[in-house]
C-alpha cells in the first residue's frame, strides 16, 4: 500500500477565536459559555497565572489563543468535565489573550505532582498549546513554578532541557497565589517547545 502524504498545516488565521471562543468575539447564541472559559478554581486554592506572548520581533501577539491542561492540586488527572456548572475543577482552560495587550490570565489551582516515566514523579506543571497568526502547527510547552525548585530539579521532562533554556519554562512567583511567565515564540530567549 502506498504511503499517503500528510496534509499541509495551516496557520490559525483570523478565525480561530470565532470557532473556539465565539462569545469572546461577540458572537452570542452559539454556546451559553465558551468551552474552557472557567476551570472551576475557587477559594484559597486558586492561583492566577499571567504572562504575555511575544513574537520574534519582541511585539506582543494580540491574536493568540492558549489552551491549558493540568492535574488538580493533588496530582489527579481524573477531573470534572462540567466545572462551570458544578464548581468542580476541570483542569482545562481555553484562554484568548487580551486583544490590546497580548496578556493572558489563567485562574486555576496549582497542580500537584503527577506520575512520570519509570515510576518517577513530574514536578507541578501546566501544559500549554498555543495558536496564533503565523503559527502553522500549534506549539506545545510546559509551565513550571519557581517555588518548586526541588521538584523541578528531579522532573524527568525538565531534565531533558538544557539548563540554560529551562528558565523559559519557569513561572516566577510575583505575589501570594500569583505567578508570571512570558512566552516568546522565537528569537532570543525563545520558549522551549516540545514535539507532542
Amino acid at each position: 500500500m502506498a504511503r499517503k502524504k500528510e496534509s499541509p498545516s495551516q496557520t490559525a488565521g483570523p478565525y480561530v477565536h470565532i470557532g473556539l471562543t465565539p462569545n469572546f468575539t461577540g458572537i452570542r447564541g452559539v454556546y451559553a459559555s465558551d468551552l474552557g472559559k472557567e476551570t472551576g478554581a475557587a477559594g484559597s486554592d486558586a492561583i492566577t497565572l499571567t504572562g504575555t506572548v511575544y513574537d520574534g520581533a519582541g511585539e506582543a501577539v494580540r491574536d493568540c489563543l492558549i489552551e491549558f491542561s493540568q492535574s488538580d492540586g493533588k496530582g489527579s488527572t481524573k477531573l470534572s468535565k462540567v466545572g462551570r456548572k458544578t464548581g468542580k475543577f476541570t483542569g482545562f482552560a481555553r484562554v484568548p489573550v487580551n486583544l490590546k495587550t497580548g496578556e493572558f490570565r489563567l485562574k486555576t489551582v496549582k497542580p500537584g505532582m503527577v506520575a512520570g516515566p519509570g515510576g518517577s514523579l513530574q514536578a507541578p506543571h501546566v501544559t500549554a498549546w498555543i495558536v496564533a497568526r503565523g503559527v502553522n502547527i500549534g506549539l506545545h510547552t510546559r509551565i513550571y513554578f519557581a517555588d518548586e525548585a526541588d521538584a523541578n530539579a528531579a522532573d524527568p521532562v525538565l531534565s531533558l532541557v538544557p539548563k540554560s533554556r529551562r528558565k523559559t519554562l519557569i513561572a516566577e512567583k510575583v505575589a501570594k497565589n500569583r505567578y508570571r511567565i512570558d512566552i516568546r515564540l522565537q528569537g532570543e530567549d525563545e520558549t522551549v517547545f516540545f514535539d507532542a
